[in-house]
């Protein structure tokens, strides 16, 4: 079953897409597509890609700074022929398509940045697993040959010394030291795991460190795009020229972040693939001086077609072992039954030797167990379809998020600009109306505030003087010949849209037309000169002459 399954293994097609693009050295020499990380000019065809995307970063920053000298070197005329109904239009719907575009990315980044993390955690996790079972054969025949060599000798010295006078317990005794022997022998066939060793869990703590660290920043610049893209639309909602200064600096620099981030991500898928596309190959390669070749197919391949290179081990050495194990048993069994009565002493180092015996014998079908292939060629193959699949296709997802931040961030820094200009020249008109206009709100606060005291009477102290039967409300039939379209056609004719200050100022506390200057009395209709000119004598006398047109 394993080995169909590493036969079904195919790369994905993102990976054979990837291994096509060009490798070329920073000598612009083209290279093959072969994965050699050592090799320098193989180095600098991953450098050569981030470079590419450092071009389109400086290709993008130029745009944007040609766009800008345009926006600010146009002329005033063509400013004041420009439609601001437009130009906000085109402001809303940019910041729109900018905020629409930086969701979306912020949604694709973090899916690519847990595609990725969890590949390369099926990468840690497969890792940890084959050096367990490299671990346990390397413990196993260490300590199986330990205790022959030792623990076994030991007791067999002592029990020499107890039999000294028995000749054919004695030769019992050497017999099974020539077992023992064997056994050691045996063990010592197995391929030479020192110079092929390699600490796969120091390479798996290092991969999850750093792949934790990858995870947290992308995350980082996750949250930093949608904090700049949310604050930036905040800044044109509210109009703050501040805000949208400040996030137009955080703008760039998240730009040249998009930038960079896709360089760093499309190298290393690049170069990811080229090891997924022949990962055989390549360990083949790396492994050719220090072990076997016939163990490296057999492990990656585990096929039945391949010959077994532990084939005369485990047929041959590991059935003599068991032989003489099974051997030795019995000649401690024949101790432990005639020589225990004759030498009581005796019995505690044969049960021992029993003991460590029947550990031999388990070790032994350990051992059979962790050196068949299907184990490790599973752990390979898990971690082929981590790194090759989960790793690769959420780096691509990543470089997608990029490319997507960097067109928000773009569309951003060009909207917001037009909307400092737009904000600007509001501010501009209003303090170009005229400061005497009475329909100016702040003109008539400056009016009011340049008045003498003498000269401002306040209608609310005049109705709190004289009573109720006295306030100041215009008769009926004046009010009633003076329709409200007639107001509202002279709120058009001042201020273009029917404002609060352009009704009649009866009943509001404010001060009559005569107060203003002459040039402004003929500012107020008919109507309302008739309102204020039929005043009862009482209110004369109270206000003075002031109100008289």
């Amino acid at each position: 079953m394993m080995s169909s399954a590493r036969v079904d293994y195919i790369a994905p097609w993102w990976t054979y897409w990837l291994n096509q693009f060009p490798h070329v050295n920073l000598r612009f020499q083209p290279l093959d597509h072969t994965f050699k990380p050592q090799d320098e000019n193989y180095q600098q065809s991953l450098i050569f890609i981030g470079c590419v995307a450092a071009a389109g970063l400086g290709l993008n920053l130029l745009c944007l700074a040609i766009y800008m000298s345009f926006l600010c070197c146009c002329r005033k005329d063509e400013e004041e022929e420009e439609s601001k109904k437009s130009n906000s239009c085109c402001v809303t719907w940019a910041a729109v398509a900018a905020g629409l575009i930086c969701c979306v990315a912020v949604g694709v980044g973090f899916y690519g940045n847990s595609e990725t993390n969890d590949g390369l955690y099926q990468l840690t996790y497969s890792l940890y697993n084959a050096n367990h079972t490299l671990t346990g054969v390397d413990s196993l025949v260490t300590g199986t040959m330990g205790g022959m060599q030792n623990g076994l000798k030991e007791h067999l010295y002592r029990l020499n010394e107890i039999f000294a006078v028995r000749g054919d317990f004695v030769q019992t005794l050497q017999f099974m030291q020539q077992m023992a022997d064997n056994v050691i022998k045996q063990l010592l066939g197995l391929p030479e795991w020192e110079k092929a060793k390699v600490d796969l869990a120091a390479i798996a703590d290092q991969t999850a460190y750093v792949e934790y660290y990858r995870w947290l920043t992308y995350l980082l610049i996750l949250i930093l795009d949608l904090v700049i893209c949310l604050a930036a639309c905040l800044g044109l909602a509210k109009q703050s020229r501040w805000l949208l200064t400040t996030m137009m600096v955080f703008g760039v620099l998240t730009l040249i972040l998009s930038w960079a981030s896709l360089g760093a991500d499309v190298a290393t898928a690049v170069g990811t693939s080229d090891f997924c596309v022949s990962p055989d190959k390549y360990l083949m390669n790396q492994t050719k001086d220090v072990i076997s070749s016939d163990i490296v197919h057999y492990y990656l391949y585990c096929s039945q077609t391949l010959p077994n290179p532990f084939q005369q081990f485990v047929l041959q050495s590991l059935t003599l072992f068991q032989r003489s194990l099974t051997t030795m048993q019995i000649q401690i069994q024949g101790l432990l039954q005639f020589a225990v009565p004759l030498f009581p002493t005796a019995e505690g180092d044969l049960l021992n030797i029993q003991q460590l015996l029947n550990n031999s014998e388990a070790s032994l079908h350990q051992l059979t167990a962790l050196l068949d292939c299907r184990g490790l060629n599973k752990d390979y193959l898990d971690a082929l379809m981590g790194v090759c699949y989960d790793g690769v296709e959420g780096l691509l997802y990543l470089c997608l998020f990029s490319l997507l931040a960097a067109t928000a961030f773009s569309i951003m820094l060009c909207a917001i600009p037009r909307a400092w200009r737009q904000i600007a020249n509001r501010e501009r008109d209003y303090d170009d109306m005229d400061e005497g206009d009475p329909f100016n709100p702040q003109g008539r606060r400056m009016t009011s505030h340049h008045s003498h005291p003498a000269n401002m009477h306040s209608f609310c102290s005049y109705s709190s003087s004289l009573g109720s039967q006295t306030s100041l409300h215009p008769p009926t039939q004046a009010v009633s010949n003076a329709p409200v379209s007639e107001h509202m056609g002279q709120s058009v004719l001042f201020g273009g849209n029917p404002r609060f200050e352009n009704v009649p100022l009866i009943g509001r506390g404010s001060p009559p037309p005569s107060l203003y200057s002459q040039p402004y009395r003929n500012s107020y209709s008919p109507t309302m000169r008739a309102t204020y000119l039929s005043m009862t004598e009482d209110q004369i006398r109270h206000f003075g002459e002031d109100f008289r047109a």
